[in-house]
């Protein structure tokens, strides 16, 4: 007989145990930069309108309720420029990590297939393939594949923009990978849950482009044919512990998703449904809440580099990816000896080696002591 249970790695976190006990023992106390995780408070008119919709003596519906799907159609109309999609094509999800890790095996893949993500990456994507028993391929690109594998993609994730690299496509780099994948009958599906925190040339509230969706007409056509993009609430609406989050997409797809999803009690509960309706609707905490993590970048960004770090990419999400020349863990180490506590590149493939990752998602008082720690090093 053989053993019970999935033959999954083990959860990469738990390696920093040690890491964390170094830089708990500092004496000015534990300043941790290692997890994205919300730390402001979940704003007003998110709160309310969970405990209006506390009398939830029925069962919700898996789709979810026509006014959490005209919110997610009229947001993606006001703040994505992707206008036309109905409220048969959306669908809210338990967080975006469930449907990430979930959707290779709800598209009906299997042994053979191929499922391509990002070569610096979230290692949800490989488990989804595992969960599947898909074969995960890291490519940037389905031209770096060669004839055998291109011939067996069936799913393609793409990341923008990017955790944790900060890596923001453009409307045509997006373009020509939908249309690859669509000459291989793959679906793309686009994990775009930082797209409202473009910094520079993608900050909207200080003169910058839009964050392109997968959705965007200039992408993808008047058709959302093998498409999807996906979405969270909890870095934009401090809703990570609502979980909180939608697909939208393929019209063709979707009944076949929502169905399976039925089947397996995949369903959100009907009051997050309400607040998530209640975030949608409000852009004016959005952009409150993007203030203060502009702020708290302009702080660290400066210490990171003057501690001798080079920080690429980073131009939209909650992360500084940087590099000191060195072995991921070294930096790890340095870094925990200071107090501060953060994520190793390698958590997110192999080319992550000698990189790491420091979130935007301490408090004011945290980010100043990290800055005044790394400054003074």
């Amino acid at each position: 007989m053989s053993a019970f249970g999935l033959s999954l790695p083990d959860y990469p976190w738990d390696t920093m145990a040690p890491y964390l006990e170094t830089a708990k023992a500092h004496p000015d106390g534990l300043v941790n930069l290692s997890i994205g995780t919300p730390v402001d408070p979940t704003p007003d008119v998110i709160r309310q309108a969970l405990a209006d919709a506390t009398d939830a003596h029925g069962y919700p519906t898996t789709h979810g309720n026509v006014q959490v799907r005209q919110a997610i159609v009229d947001w993606f109309d006001r703040r994505r420029e992707v206008p036309g999609l109905s409220v048969e094509q959306v669908m809210p999800t338990i967080g975006s990590k469930e449907l990430v890790a979930w959707l290779p095996f709800l598209l009906g893949l299997g042994e053979g297939d191929v499922m391509v993500r990002p070569t610096v990456a979230y290692p949800t994507y490989d488990i989804g393939a595992q969960l599947a028993g898909a074969t995960a391929v890291a490519a940037d690109s389905l031209d770096e594949l060669d004839a055998d594998t291109r011939a067996r993609v069936r799913l393609v994730w793409v990341n923008s923009p990017a955790n944790p690299t900060g890596i923001v496509r453009g409307v045509d780099e997006l373009k020509k990978l939908v249309d690859d994948a669509r000459s291989l009958g793959a679906v793309v599906a686009s994990d775009e849950c930082y797209a409202e925190l473009g910094w520079g040339e993608w900050d909207t509230q200080h003169g910058g482009k839009l964050v392109p969706s997968i959705l965007d007409p200039r992408v993808c056509g008047e058709s959302q044919h093998l498409v999807f993009s996906v979405y969270s609430l909890s870095k934009q609406s401090n809703f990570a512990g609502y979980r909180g989050a939608f697909i939208a997409g393929d019209a063709e797809l979707m009944p076949n998703l929502i169905n399976s999803r039925k089947h397996a009690g995949m369903i959100v509960p009907a009051p997050v449904q309400a607040a998530m309706a209640a975030a949608l609707n409000d852009d004016a905490h959005v952009e409150a809440q993007k203030d203060l993590y502009r702020a708290r970048r302009d702080l660290l960004l400066p210490a990171v580099q003057k501690f001798g770090l080079t920080v690429e990419n980073s131009e939209a999400g909650l992360y500084l990816w940087a590099t000191a020349g060195e072995d991921t863990w070294t930096t790890v180490q340095r870094f925990a000896e200071l107090g501060i506590l953060i994520g190793p590149g390698v958590f997110y493939g192999e080319a992550g080696e000698g990189y790491v990752r420091l979130a935007l998602t301490g408090s004011d008082s945290d980010i100043e002591k990290a800055a005044a720690r790394l400054k003074a090093a």
